[in-house]
């Protein structure tokens, strides 16, 4: 059986690795490219098809793996549907509400295809929380909220990739590793995006891109792995458990969608207030950036698991500390570099103006000062 594994795995990398120079050749044609412009600071066309090539590695070890249970089959089905939306928002840049809708109704199917959704939070201060019905509402809240927070982290290379690793590894820690077949597909999804992050941090060939595609089905993937996982009869995992293993991408959502509602702005608003801008613009380089960030994400994990055998409800009330000091935090800093920034500008405009420049030069001063900036490798359409 784990033989069998291992040779799915190899399948997963190597199919993965086959589509995307495949895809890479055609990748101009049908327009799958990011293009540098004056918002976006990555040099030449890269094309945006790491999870397009991911997916496509995951469909072929699982036909190999010959896998035929209804939830897995539900979920590869709407899945697709989801990558291929991820793929024309890439294409043709998708307004959020047609986004949102199609999310929904691939986590509606799911509930009506499978029947699983969060009927229960666990036991929690001393009762089981039963949801019943209302528990489905919660299901495409937690679903679709999970898929756009890994898409909101893809803003840096590497970045929701090897948040995926974490994550996966976090679900084998809290469940042990010898329930690794309970989580099949995560694995094969974990193989099949190696040549994307090999790719993407320029450890092998031309640069290449995850891309919608990619993002969103790595959330929904894991949304999906993890309600089954705690919502069995006997739960592999509970529902804190959940929450660490995807506690970096579900933190730094809250604190930019709450931030965001705080300033009265859409929560869906595209700005440079993530986590990984934030460092950034603090100085550190992209490099580093992730590698602190995985850091973070790894240290979640690790405080999840000295906290989930304390009194029912005190792992809950540790996760919600930590979110309000996370948000207090991350939002304090992002104002201060916001107020630095205006100051700066405010200060150096008055010289500028002086000086002896063309008319065109100046008015080509303004329109570069005046343009949002853009993420320094992949971008984030959150």
């Amino acid at each position: 059986m784990q033989y069998r594994m291992l040779v799915s795995c190899v399948i997963a990398v190597l199919s993965s690795a086959a589509a995307m120079i495949l895809l890479y050749h055609h990748a101009e044609s049908i327009g799958l490219v990011d293009r540098p412009d004056e918002r976006k600071r990555h040099v030449g066309n890269v094309p945006l098809i790491g999870g397009l090539s991911a997916f496509f590695g995951v469909i072929v070890s699982m036909c190999f793996e010959g896998q035929s249970l209804l939830f897995t089959n539900a979920l590869l089905g709407t899945g697709a549907i989801l990558a291929l939306t991820g793929a024309m928002d890439d294409r043709f840049d998708l307004s959020v509400r047609i986004r949102l809708l199609i999310q929904a109704a691939a986590v509606l199917t799911m509930v009506y295809c499978t029947g699983v959704y969060i009927h229960t939070l666990g036991h929690l201060f001393g009762y089981n929380l039963e949801l019943g019905s209302l528990g489905i509402p919660l299901t495409l809240v937690a679903v679709v909220g999970l898929l756009n927070a890994f898409n909101m982290m893809d803003g840096i290379d590497g970045l929701a990739g090897m948040l995926t690793l974490v994550s996966i590894g976090a679900i084998n820690v809290f469940q042990g590793f010898s329930q690794w077949h309970s989580v099949i597909l995560l694995l094969l999804l974990a193989a099949a995006l190696l040549p994307d992050l090999a790719a993407n941090m320029g450890l092998i060939g031309r640069k290449v891109f995850l891309g919608d595609a990619g993002s969103v089905m790595i959330g929904y993937f894991l949304a999906w792995t993890l309600i089954q996982l705690s919502q069995q009869a006997q739960p592999q995992l509970s529902t804190l458990d959940v929450l660490w293993c995807v506690a970096l991408p579900v933190l730094d959502t809250l604190q930019v969608m709450a931030r965001r509602m705080g300033e009265g702005k859409s929560p869906f608003k595209p700005d440079r207030g993530h986590i990984h801008h934030i460092m950034m613009n603090a100085g550190f380089s992209a490099h580093t950036t992730l590698v602190l960030l995985i850091g973070l994400a790894m240290s979640l994990v690790f405080m999840g698991t000295l906290t989930r055998h304390l009194a029912p409800g005190s792992n809950l009330m540790t996760f919600g500390a930590i979110t309000l000091i996370y948000v207090a935090l991350t939002g304090r800093i992002y104002r201060a570099q916001q107020t630095r920034k205006a100051g700066a500008t405010s200060w150096i405009t008055p010289l500028v103006r002086k000086l002896p420049l063309h008319a065109s030069a100046w008015n080509g001063y303004q329109e570069d000062e005046e343009e949002p900036e853009q993420e320094t490798a992949e971008s984030s359409k959150q």
